[in-house]
């Protein structure tokens, strides 16, 4: 059974830094593609960023480009997402999704969701 794991939310200050980890269980990372979205109250769950089977990174949202990097760790069957210059707008709840092995645009397009990990941006 796919099961994804968020961890790493919390409460940071405008300029701080997060590191997401998103643990994959049941499949492997090497076959499928695995895509950071995220929720703000009030408004649609949007994609941040997505790593492809291969390791290949998709476009960044335009509004974290240059501050968010994914990556991931095979041995470790877990994708990070490293949220740099945090802003007050990046605070929301963050979801790692999963598809067969690439990156879509579309949120329906991803089969297995993590449970989600609340980012608070605030001073």
């Amino acid at each position: 059974q796919l099961q994804l794991v968020e961890s790493g939310g919390g409460l940071v200050q405008p300029g701080g830094s997060l590191t997401l980890s998103c643990a994959a269980s049941g499949f492997t990372l090497k076959g499928y593609a695995i895509a950071w979205f995220r929720q703000a109250p009030g408004k649609e769950r949007d994609r941040v960023s997505c790593m492809t089977n291969t390791g290949v990174t998709s476009d960044y949202a335009d509004s974290v480009k240059g501050r968010f990097t994914i990556s991931r760790d095979i041995a470790k069957n877990t994708v990070y997402l490293l949220m740099n210059n945090l802003k007050p707008e990046d605070t929301a709840t963050y979801y790692c999704a999963a598809r067969r092995f690439l990156c879509s645009p579309r949120r329906t397009d991803f089969t297995s969701w993590g449970q989600g990990t609340q980012v608070i941006v605030s001073s």
